[in-house]
């Protein structure tokens, strides 16, 4: 595809008061697409005519604007009249004539190139001339389907999002031959519609796909190399970035095929190795394994269709039948900043006695005080009682040498990101810890085995990444080296269960789970901005809207802080040696410039000093 036919996005006002107001509608292709984005015309007010050559799929469309708005009066949100209404307002047809008297025609078939090429060219035969036709296409180029089209200016791409009767973005495409009435037109529409929508270019994936898209194949190949389970990156994904839903759960929702089908389109637009789909994508596409819509794809479904995952083979065993661990009453945590304090103070909460050890008194007293504010916050939002809150202090005691750690049954060191600190620390817990303690290291990018090296015991190290607050967050990722023992990881999964966290295993390689899959993301993210074809607004409102992320990228860039993103970004591009990885020059750039987000006042936004 072209890369000079994009123009910089932005977010859409309103179009203007003389745009004429699209009251008659035809949707071609009732599938799950079309289907919501009829149901969305229909709930406006509009005309709506749905064109299908399937007989079954319209019954199904039927249905499916029945079923909806009897839901909606349910609710509360229609009238019985507004009901009947609504549905008199809906009618189908086989034949593509149906849709000669049609403001607007929205293309929603499968992603085949020519499948869309065949539609445009019967739509130019039956539509009047003023009518906008608009392609609901995520990969294919919308200037070649304009190109072919007899009336290219009046051409336009209207990429609503899964399930479109739900999700609020909508990326509107125009190609350097768009009319701009076109555009405006159907700005306006979006906006009647209840939704955002946002002015992109034509590039495959647009925003939102292009960088959903990438980090969901980063996902399957992770998947695809037994790094972990799909249960485990799923999980890793949702409490550790707080998204909806698992990278893995959403292809099957997205459908695995759909989802190959774009990245075919951004691997031959980019040539980036991070779009060059899994091979795992094809191999379950090609055995009919496409998702929910096929009742399986990565999970097992009860049915085509539905949204309940059933127990099959690969389905992991309880925690409880993984054998024996170690006997863990006692914990030490070493470091004195805002994650060892918080650490302490989780298992304190559960009823472990714990000591807490700083390079001084001074600075272990800090921490201390620190637990203390967290848990008496904790009883002011009533989630604690001032009971638990006094059992919990009293649990946390302080030292300022190691040698206190030595009836310890779990050592968790939280000090600085610098492998010789932490090597030098591993050395001095080996030499007063008691045998059979485990001994675990809260790195986030740093190799385990380094640490593990360091001592005469490397099969008592584990990682336990916890993340920040520790004390709310649910995920702790369990990083085995080639040499920790079974009993030990065994240990830290239950110790996780019983301190409320939910344990996902990992190997020891750069960026475990969570920050190998979310920070080429935001680096790919950053490239956009970098290449002119979004800003940041632009991207971190398709990410939310479309993608249903909690922070856009660049909001959670200036919170994490941009030299910090650098960092992992960087041993990311030098453990995987892939182009791809490298860290983009313009995220160089702002940290040597000393822009590294909320800390400094200045990332990619501007912030107030605190």
């Amino acid at each position: 595809m072209d890369r000079t036919s994009t123009t910089e996005p932005s977010l859409l006002g309103s179009a203007p008061s003389a745009t004429p107001r699209l009251a008659n509608v035809a949707v071609v292709g009732l599938g799950t697409m079309g289907t919501g984005i009829a149901e969305l015309l229909v709930l406006s007010g509009r005309d709506v005519v749905g064109i299908d050559v399937s007989d079954a799929a319209a019954l199904r469309a039927g249905a499916a604007l029945e079923a909806a708005t009897a839901r909606a009066v349910e609710r509360g949100l229609l009238t019985e009249g507004e009901r009947r209404a609504a549905l008199a307002r809906f009618r189908t047809s086989r034949d593509v004539a149906a849709a000669a008297e049609a403001d607007l025609v929205v293309e929603a078939v499968p992603e085949d190139h020519r499948l869309k090429q065949e539609v445009f060219a019967a739509l130019d035969g039956v539509v009047r001339p003023g009518a906008i036709l608009a392609t609901s296409t995520n990969a294919l180029s919308v200037t070649k389907l304009a190109a072919d089209s007899a009336r290219p200016e009046r051409v336009v791409g209207l990429h609503f999002f899964n399930p479109a009767p739900v999700m609020k973005l909508v990326e509107v495409v125009s190609s350097v031959i768009t009319a701009p009435e076109a555009v405006a037109a159907v700005t306006a529409l979006a906006r009647e519609l209840g939704k955002e929508p946002v002015a992109v270019g034509d590039r495959p994936g647009f925003v939102a796909d292009g960088l959903l898209l990438g980090y969901l194949n980063q996902a399957a190949a992770m998947y695809e190399s037994r790094y972990a389970t799909r249960e485990d990156i799923d999980a890793a994904m949702r409490l550790g970035c707080g998204l909806p839903m698992g990278p893995l759960a959403l292809l099957d929702l997205i459908g695995i095929d759909t989802a190959r089908t774009v990245l075919e389109a951004l691997y031959a637009w980019s040539g980036d190795r991070l779009h060059a789909p899994a091979p795992v994508l094809g191999q379950l596409a090609a055995a009919g394994l496409t998702g929910r819509k096929a009742g399986r794809g990565f999970y097992t479904y009860d049915g085509p269709g539905s949204r309940t995952v059933v127990a099959d083979a690969l389905t992991p065993r309880p925690v409880a039948e993984a054998g024996p661990g170690r006997e863990v009453r006692s914990v030490g945590v070493v470091g004195s900043g805002t994650m060892a304090s918080g650490i302490a103070e989780v298992f304190a909460k559960a009823g472990h006695p714990v000591v807490l050890v700083a390079r001084s008194a001074e600075k272990a007293t800090a921490a201390r005080d620190r637990i203390a504010a967290s848990l008496a916050r904790s009883v002011e939002k009533g989630r604690l009682t001032a009971a638990q809150r006094e059992a919990a202090l009293a649990a946390v005691t302080t030292a300022a040498t190691l040698d206190a750690l030595a009836d310890a049954d779990l050592v968790v060191e939280a000090v600085a990101e610098d492998l010789a600190v932490k090597r030098e620390l591993f050395a001095g817990l080996d030499r007063v810890c008691r045998p059979g303690a485990v001994l675990a290291t809260t790195t986030s990018s740093l190799p385990v085995i380094a640490c593990a090296r360091a001592t005469s015991r490397p099969q008592d190290v584990v990682g336990m990444h916890f993340f920040n607050p520790a004390p709310a967050m649910k995920l702790v990722e369990v990083v085995r080296t080639v040499l920790t023992a079974e009993d030990a990881l065994t240990t830290v999964r239950a110790v996780c269960g019983r301190i409320g966290k939910h344990a996902v295993d990992c190997g020891d390689r750069a960026g475990f789970i969570v920050n190998a899959l979310l920070f080429p993301y935001l680096n790919n993210a950053v490239r956009l901005v970098e290449e002119h074809y979004a800003s940041p607004d632009v991207v971190d409102t398709a990410m939310r809207l479309g993608g249903g992320y909690p922070m856009g990228p660049f909001e959670l860039l200036d919170v994490v802080g941009l030299d910090i993103s650098l960092t992992i970004q960087s041993v990311l591009h030098r453990e995987f040696r892939d182009p791809g990885l490298a860290p983009s020059p313009l995220l160089e750039q702002l940290v040597a410039a000393g822009r590294l987000g909320r800390k400094t006042g200045r990332g990619f936004r501007e912030h107030a000093r605190t």
